[in-house]
């Protein structure tokens, strides 16, 4: 019953959704063309705040827990499970003071509206997932970035999205540049739950009535421990706060 419902709710959903990015892009392009970064933030997180509350008409809402105990005035690294592409909505709005930047593959740097330009523009790098070596520059100069304005990188070192909720294996080498080029860092782990539940019969029809959670972890300081650990320690936390 709730699938057959989801149909039309669905269908507004997303012409909300598409007309939010389409209006959003020439305000994008304006803000960053003639009043530079600032401007260009601030019209992202609007964005974002809009595109957060039309899942709200999917009956979606969210929780951000500890947001207390995050460092401020100083680099970040979130690392977080990954399970849809509202993770990132919502990371984007609700973590704005922190100016999160993205690790994205390079597929969505062209051709959506409104994301491909906060993508090429925002202080987010793309990669190309065939070539590796052109990955290494682009994360460390998305760490060297963070380092020197005191901002934040997310990253999901998943690699790609759980379909189930299920976490997978996380991979080391985005996460190890990031450390290494980021020496005063604060890695912040994070847990995401019920997200992958929205997109559970695929991109249409949509799940009804989420509750989607993240879960802020104790900060870890990069100096404080070696790759190892803090690979160990992260990788546990954000996969034991993890409900399936």
């Amino acid at each position: 019953m709730q699938k057959l419902i989801s149909y039309p709710i669905s269908i507004i959903y997303y012409l909300c959704f598409g007309l939010i990015l389409v209006i959003f892009h020439p305000i994008q392009w304006f803000c960053f063309t003639v009043f530079g970064y600032q401007a260009h933030k601030k019209s992202v997180d609007y964005m974002n705040f809009l595109l957060v509350r039309c899942t709200n008409l999917l009956g979606t809402t969210y929780k951000f827990e500890n947001k207390e105990n995050i460092p401020k005035d100083v680099p970040l690294i979130f690392v977080s499970n990954h399970q849809s592409l509202y993770d990132i909505i919502a990371m984007i709005w609700y973590l704005r003071r922190f100016h999160c930047k993205f690790v994205s593959k390079k597929e969505l740097g062209k051709g959506i509206p409104s994301v491909s330009y906060n993508l090429r523009h925002g202080g987010s790098v793309l990669i190309d997932r065939k070539d590796p070596k052109q990955a290494i520059p682009a994360i460390k100069g998305l760490a060297e970035y963070i380092e020197k304005y005191k901002r934040s990188a997310v990253i999901f070192p998943e690699g790609t999205r759980s379909k189930t909720g299920k976490p997978r294996e996380f991979s080391q080498t985005g996460f190890k540049i990031l450390c290494k080029s980021a020496p005063s860092a604060y890695v912040v782990p994070v847990t995401i739950n019920n997200s992958w539940k929205i997109v559970k019969y695929g991109f249409f029809p949509l799940g009804l009535g989420n509750h989607l959670t993240f879960v802020i972890h104790k900060p870890l300081a990069v100096k404080d421990y070696s790759f190892e650990e803090l690979m160990e320690k992260t990788e546990q936390t954000v996969i034991q706060g993890i409900k399936i």
